[in-house]
């Protein structure tokens, strides 16, 4: 069976049932660039909605570090990561996907949310030029990633291009500690650890390619060496740094949501803290209690709650530190407010004493 075929028996071109769908509103969500996520509650008001999304896939030339490094990337909606997706449990998400005839290759997409179908990567393998409508309902609340996923060599060639994204479906009445009290957010920051694996030339520079595709045998050469050529947070080394570090104050609680869709990671927060982490991503397990560092599987997301008590520059990264310092896999969140002395201070700093 290849990705574009339906299983034996399966109904998701609807007609051998049809699913009623009367009392459902629906709602067009906006969706926004990384590393943000798009407006929502986070408490469900109303009955669940079916919640329409687009997404068009974009092969683009992007820089992915400081020294010019270009890939062709192959991209939903022209970014890397993808757009973030956010619902209830409970709620459809209607997913219209356009692959246009100027793209080269073939895609689709594979949801880890949804149930059947390869994820739905069996119902919406697309030649350039088409389009598929996919609708599924969002069984399991948590964190989940989603990535295109052709056959064989094709799916890790495509994830390491930069194809894939989080859905967040949150739990109708929101957020929960271990002993059900509510949890909220200030701020949501959607972070995706990409790794690329770029071929080299005789002389050990980075090779560019002028078309998707092209550089597919020799990307894939050096893919199955797995090591790879950067390890980068939101698409490249230093996309959240400088002017684009993630901003919060004193006081505020922030929602970190990282996911990593081929390669495990560790994220920490120099300089803070876990409060509540749902490291295996789902929303129905109790979460786990000021971690320093959590585990993100290779294939899935994970989500950590912070609520910052202290201004300054903290650094969000991978604590592989190598991956982090040398490779790319690092950001910024710049906290502005008033210091706390009692939770730290400088008592003494100058020569040796006696």
């Amino acid at each position: 069976m290849t990705h574009g075929d339906a299983p034996a028996g399966d109904i998701a071109d609807g007609t051998e049932a049809k699913v009623d769908l009367s009392g459902y509103e629906r709602v067009k969500q906006e969706l926004v660039m990384p590393p943000f996520a798009p407006k929502h509650e986070q408490v469900a008001t109303g009955k669940p909605k079916i919640v329409e999304i687009d997404f068009t896939i974009e092969e683009k030339k992007i820089q992915i570090d400081p020294d010019g490094t270009e890939i062709v990337a192959l991209t939903f909606n022209g970014s890397v990561p993808g757009p973030m997706i956010v619902v209830h449990e409970g709620d459809y998400v209607e997913l219209t996907l356009k692959n246009p005839e100027t793209n080269l290759m073939e895609h689709n997409i594979d949801l880890h949310v949804a149930t059947g179908a390869l994820g739905g990567a069996g119902i919406t393998t697309l030649l350039p030029g088409e389009e598929a409508l996919l609708r599924f309902k969002a069984t399991k609340p948590g964190v989940f990633i989603y990535h295109c996923a052709p056959e064989g060599s094709m799916t890790p060639y495509h994830v390491t291009h930069g194809m894939n994204g989080i859905i967040m479906v949150l739990p109708r009445e929101g957020l929960k500690d271990e002993k059900g009290n509510s949890l909220s957010y200030d701020k949501l920051y959607y972070i995706t650890e990409q790794e690329y694996y770029v071929p080299r030339d005789e002389n050990g520079n980075f090779k560019s390619y002028n078309f998707a595709g092209e550089d597919f045998a020799e990307w894939v050469d050096v893919m199955r060496g797995l090591i790879p050529s950067h390890i980068v947070f939101n698409g490249a080394v230093g996309s959240l740094v400088g002017e684009n570090a993630l901003k919060a104050s004193v006081g505020e609680t922030v929602l970190f949501v990282h996911s990593q869709a081929n390669r495990d990671t560790r994220p920490h927060l120099i300089g803070g803290h876990g409060d509540y982490v749902w490291e295996e991503g789902s929303f129905n397990n109790p979460p786990m209690k000021d971690l320093e560092t959590w585990f993100i599987r290779g294939g899935s997301a994970g989500a950590a709650l912070y609520k910052f008590l202290q201004p300054g520059v903290y650094v969000y990264l991978n604590h592989n530190l190598i991956e982090a310092v040398e490779l790319g896999a690092a950001a910024h969140v710049v906290v502005d407010g008033k210091w706390d002395n009692s939770l730290m201070e400088q008592v003494y700093h100058g020569p040796i004493r006696n």
